[in-house]
């Protein structure tokens, strides 16, 4: 069951179409998605699954490593998803993504966007498994009683 949380589907559409460099957070997955729609003739836009960072100077570094020939965007956006990754898909925000990717021509670009999603909803299904198996979660509650 996914979270009740509303979420403004415009409004994350329309903040993908604008704005050229996106982080998505997740509530269950601690990696983000990075999303960086700037384009030239050699690289095309970027999809990319990267690990969160303390600060905003620290992500404009580790974005300048992943892109080096772009200069560092005037500012990244952030959104924060409080849904399963594999909403993405079924409320039609993944299909926004992916009209900014393919517009920019680059046909690899498509495919490593599409293996960033499924990266993400493997790594939150292996965490639900975790969880239901007790592997490096604790239960608040048992389901035996207890005496007081």
């Amino acid at each position: 069951m996914d979270n009740d949380y509303s979420v403004d589907l415009a409004e994350i559409a329309s903040t993908i179409r604008t704005n050229d460099v996106i982080a998505i957070r997740f509530v269950t997955v601690g990696q983000r998605l990075l999303l960086d729609f700037r384009t030239t003739e050699i690289d095309g836009p970027m999809v990319r699954v990267v690990d969160p960072v303390k600060s905003v100077e620290e992500r404009y570094r580790s974005l300048k490593q992943l892109r080096p020939r772009f200069a560092l965007p005037d500012r990244i956006v952030s959104v924060w998803w409080p849904k399963f990754t594999t909403s993405l898909a079924e409320s039609g925000v993944w299909d926004e993504v992916m009209r900014r990717v393919s517009d920019g021509g680059h046909v690899e670009a498509v495919r490593l966007a599409d293996e960033a999603l499924a990266e993400l909803v493997a790594r939150e299904r292996a965490l639900q498994r975790d969880a239901i198996r007790g592997v490096g979660f604790r239960t608040l509650w048992s389901a035996s009683p207890s005496r007081r």
